[in-house]
C-alpha cells in the first residue's frame, strides 16, 4: 500500500483527532469543539446527516417490497447480520453486510456493526442505565479480572452531566444496585407489569421491576430544544433513524452540537490504519487513513487522540499501529492488547400468558420496552455457584385474536374484527460474563481486507460460568413468573454466538497496573498518554447494565481532564 500525503502537515494538523462517530465518538466531538480545540472526526463509513439521510422513517409497512422482511437472497448473502432483530427492510441499509468487512471466527462470533457517520447509536436499544459500586468492585471482591482505577463516586457527576443533555427518561427509584439519575419523567408500567412488580416484592421484598431507563425525551426541555431535537413521538421506529431526535443518537445531537462551534472537521470514508508513535517524542503524533473509495493513504496530525472506533474496531487499530517501541500494538507492553474481551449473555429467554387483569389493554407505544429488572443475585455475598449474576428485561402486551375458520366474505369479515386475547408477558436475561485471557481478538497476518488491514481473529465463547447463570436465570424467572400467575411459560435457551448482544467490552482494559491494563484511570495508555481509549474497548468488567451511558460518562470525564492536561503542558 504506497503512502501518499497529498496535502501539506500543517493543513492536517489539528488539535485532537477522534477516530469513531459513534456514541463515545459523537461526545468527545461535542467535548472538544466546545472547549475551543480544532477537532477532526474520522469514520470509516458513510455520511449521514440528520433527517436528511433517514430514508425509511415516515414509510408506511405497504411502501416496503417485503413488507419490512429482507428477501430470502440478502439473509443468504448475510447469515451473521441477518440473525439481529433490527436487520430489516427498514434499517438494513445502516448495517455492515457479511462481504463488507470479513472477519475470522476462530470460535463462532455474531459482529454487529453500523459503519456510518454516527455508527450503531442509530441502531442501539437505547437502554440506560449507571453502574454503582457492586459493578465497579466487582473484580476485586470476587476476585475475577483485575481492580477497576475508578469508582462509582469518581464517574456519578458525569453520569449526570450526560443525562441532562442526552435526555433520559426513568424513575428515581432508591436502589443501591443501580443508582438513580437525572431523569426526564418515566414511561409508566403498563397493568401487568405493575402486577408482577407487586408480586415480586410480596414474596421476595429484595427484587425490583422498574420502569427501564431509556434515552428518550419524554418531556423536552430547553437543553434539547437547543439541540434542535423534540419530544420523543413513541413510534418505536427507532432503527430508522428519528426526524424528531427523540431519542439519543450522535447524528441528532452530539456531532451537530460540535459542528455549530465551527471547530469540526468531520471526514467520512477514512478507514484509520494506525496511529502513529514517534519514538524519538515518546508520544503519537496522529494517524495513518485510508480512503475507503480510492485507498489513497493520508496521515493527520494532533496532540492528542481519541480511539473510539467501537470495541472491537479499536483493538484492531491498537494491534496494527506497530513501531520499533511497540511491536505488538500501541501500549502494548503488557502483551494483554486484545485480551480479556467480554460480552452480555444473552442466550436465554422466558415467555407466558396471564389470564387476569382482562379489564385493560395497552395502548400506544413504550419506546424503552416496558419493566426492567436490576440484578438480585450475588449483590450482598455470594450466594450461588456462579460469579456476579444478571439484569432482565420484562414487558407485557394485551394480545389480539382473528377468526380465520371461515371462507369468503365471512373470512373476511372476520380478519377486520379482532377480538382481545390473553396478556402475553415475556422476559430475556442480560449475564455479565467474565472476562477471561482466553476470549481475545488478534490479527491475522496473512489475510487482508480490501483496504490492506489484516483481518481480525476473534476466539470468543461462553463458559461453565455462563452456563450456571444461564440455568438459575430460567429457573428463578420460572418461579417468579408462577408466582405472578403465569401461565403456559415457555423457555427458549437459545444458542445464539456471542456478540449478538451486540456488548462487545475490552480487549484495552483499565486498571491501576500497568502490568495487567492497558489504560489508567483517565482511559490514557499507560505507555503512550495522548491516546485515550473510552468507548467499550476500555471496559475491565461488563457489569449486567447496558453499557453505553457509562461509555459516554467516561468519555467526557476523559476528554476534560485531556483538555487540562492539554492546557497545562502535561501532554
Amino acid at each position: 500500500m504506497a503512502y501518499l500525503n497529498i496535502k501539506g502537515i500543517k493543513e492536517n494538523t489539528f488539535d485532537v483527532i477522534v477516530v469513531g462517530s459513534g456514541i463515545a465518538g459523537g461526545w468527545a466531538a461535542k467535548e472538544f469543539t466546545e472547549k475551543g480545540l480544532r477537532t477532526l472526526v474520522l469514520e470509516r463509513g458513510r455520511d449521514v446527516k440528520h433527517i436528511r439521510d433517514y430514508p425509511t422513517t415516515n414509510m408506511y409497512p405497504y411502501e416496503f417490497e417485503h413488507r419490512g422482511e429482507p428477501a430470502l437472497s440478502i439473509r443468504r448473502e448475510n447469515p451473521i447480520v441477518s440473525r439481529c432483530y433490527a436487520f430489516r427492510e427498514d434499517a438494513m441499509h445502516f448495517f455492515v453486510k457479511d462481504g463488507e468487512h470479513p472477519y475470522v471466527q476462530v470460535k463462532p462470533f455474531d459482529w454487529i456493526r453500523g459503519y456510518q457517520v454516527g455508527g450503531k447509536s442509530l441502531l442501539w436499544a437505547r437502554q440506560t442505565q449507571r453502574w454503582s459500586d457492586f459493578d465497579f468492585d466487582g473484580p476485586v471482591r470476587d476476585g475475577f479480572a483485575i481492580d477497576w482505577p475508578i469508582r462509582y463516586k469518581d464517574i456519578a457527576p458525569w453520569y449526570s452531566y450526560v443525562e441532562r443533555f442526552a435526555g433520559i427518561s426513568g424513575n428515581r427509584d432508591g436502589l443501591a444496585e443501580l443508582p438513580d439519575g437525572e431523569f426526564l419523567p418515566a414511561y409508566p408500567l403498563n397493568a401487568v407489569e405493575d402486577h408482577f412488580k407487586k408480586s415480586l416484592l410480596g414474596k421476595y421484598g429484595n427484587r425490583h421491576v422498574i420502569s427501564a431507563r431509556g434515552a428518550h425525551i419524554s418531556k423536552a426541555g430547553k437543553v434539547h430544544y437547543d439541540q434542535g431535537r423534540a419530544q420523543c413521538q413513541n413510534r418505536r421506529l427507532c432503527q430508522r433513524g428519528c426526524p424528531f431526535g427523540g431519542y439519543f443518537s450522535s447524528n441528532a445531537s452530539t456531532l451537530p452540537w460540535a459542528e455549530r462551534t465551527g471547530k469540526l472537521t468531520l471526514r467520512p470514508f477514512s478507514v484509520v490504519e494506525s496511529v502513529i508513535y514517534d519514538d524519538k517524542l515518546n508520544k503519537a503524533t496522529g494517524v495513518r487513513v485510508v480512503d475507503t473509495n480510492t485507498k489513497t493513504v493520508t496521515e493527520y496530525f494532533a496532540r492528542v487522540v481519541f480511539v473510539n472506533a467501537a470495541a472491537i474496531n479499536t483493538n484492531l487499530i491498537l494491534l496494527n499501529s506497530v513501531s520499533s517501541r511497540f511491536p505488538n500494538g500501541l501500549g502494548n507492553d503488557s502483551g494483554l492488547l486484545g485480551k480479556y474481551v467480554a460480552f452480555h449473555n444473552y442466550s436465554a429467554r422466558i415467555s407466558a400468558e396471564f389470564d387476569g387483569l382482562k379489564q385493560f389493554t395497552t395502548d400506544g407505544r413504550n419506546p424503552v420496552g416496558g419493566g426492567y429488572i436490576p440484578r438480585f443475585r450475588n449483590l450482598h455475598k455470594q450466594e450461588t455457584n456462579f460469579l456476579r449474576g444478571y439484569a432482565a428485561g420484562f414487558s407485557a402486551y394485551r394480545s389480539s385474536e382473528t377468526d380465520t375458520s371461515g371462507i369468503g366474505e365471512a373470512l373476511k369479515s372476520a380478519l377486520v374484527t379482532r377480538r382481545l386475547g390473553p396478556w402475553k408477558v415475556g422476559s430475556h436475561m442480560m449475564g455479565e460474563t467474565i472476562p477471561k485471557e482466553s476470549n481475545f481478538v488478534a490479527l491475522d497476518r496473512e489475510k487482508k481486507d480490501q483496504w490492506g488491514m489484516p483481518l481480525l481473529k476473534i476466539s470468543v465463547d461462553y463458559d461453565d460460568n455462563d452456563v450456571k447463570m444461564k440455568r438459575d436465570y430460567i429457573e428463578q424467572l420460572s418461579e417468579m413468573f408462577v408466582t405472578a400467575g403465569f401461565k403456559n411459560i415457555h423457555v427458549n435457551a437459545a444458542s445464539q454466538s456471542p456478540g449478538l448482544d451486540i456488548h462487545e467490552m475490552g480487549g484495552v482494559r483499565m486498571g491501576n497496573d500497568p502490568k495487567t491494563s492497558l489504560l489508567n484511570k483517565w482511559n490514557q495508555l499507560h505507555h503512550c498518554r495522548n491516546v485515550f481509549v473510552t468507548d467499550g474497548a476500555c471496559m475491565t468488567s461488563t457489569s449486567t447494565q447496558n453499557p453505553s451511558l457509562t461509555y459516554m460518562a467516561l468519555t467526557a470525564r476523559a476528554a476534560d481532564y485531556a483538555v487540562e492536561a492539554m492546557r497545562s503542558g502535561n501532554i
